[in-house]
């Protein structure tokens, strides 16, 4: 059954061969929606931003610090070309590596401070799953931004090859190195 391009993201990638191969982020990495702005509906209830798309949370991601504040049409834009420079690339599916890349980058343990009496200690708890996909999608933002800051590189391509990086478990990554660095902390927790 062909689909229109108004259900693909960007009207350019087909989502019916996707698939989330980690049971703990499946419920909450959604690809079907092919809105990729929603102004904010999922807003009304507590939990309702894991019914967005995974494409829509990551450009809402790269909006994040004070000067990116509101610009969803460049941040859209940046999406758009680096799925296009994965897709030059690797030949794949960008839906797809930025799924494997958010199951890869979302550590599965982190410490949290409890207080007894007046000292307080570090316990390591296992992260919820709707955390871990916010976490990989914070890291891999900041991490394009880290590497096009005072580089000759565009935005766009530095965010292309942080998924890529983050979807080959790359440990170069920034996304990678912070979600090991995480858990690093939290087995020290232990």
């Amino acid at each position: 059954m062909p689909t229109d391009n108004n259900s693909l993201p960007f009207g350019k990638w087909e989502i019916a061969d996707i698939h989330v191969e980690d049971p703990g982020v499946k419920r909450y990495v959604h690809f079907e929606s092919p809105a990729i702005h929603t102004g904010g509906k999922h807003a009304r209830q507590q939990f309702n931003k894991s019914n967005l798309s995974i494409v829509e949370r990551l450009t809402n991601k790269l909006m994040r610090g004070a000067g990116n504040t509101g610009k969803k049409i460049k941040a859209y834009d940046t999406v758009k070309k680096s799925f296009e420079t994965i897709n030059t690339r690797t030949k794949e599916n960008p839906v797809q590596l930025l799924i494997q890349a958010v199951e890869n980058a979302g550590p599965r343990e982190e410490t949290v401070r409890l207080r007894y009496g007046g000292i307080s200690v570090p316990k390591a708890v296992d992260t919820a799953s709707q955390r871990r996909v916010d976490l990989a999608l914070m890291f891999i933002a900041q991490g394009a931004k880290k590497t096009a800051f005072k580089s000759k590189r565009t935005f766009d391509d530095c965010l292309a090859s942080e998924i890529i990086a983050a979807a080959k478990n790359d440990v170069r990554s920034f996304s990678i190195s912070k979600k090991e660095e995480k858990e690093r902390v939290a087995k020290a927790a232990r």
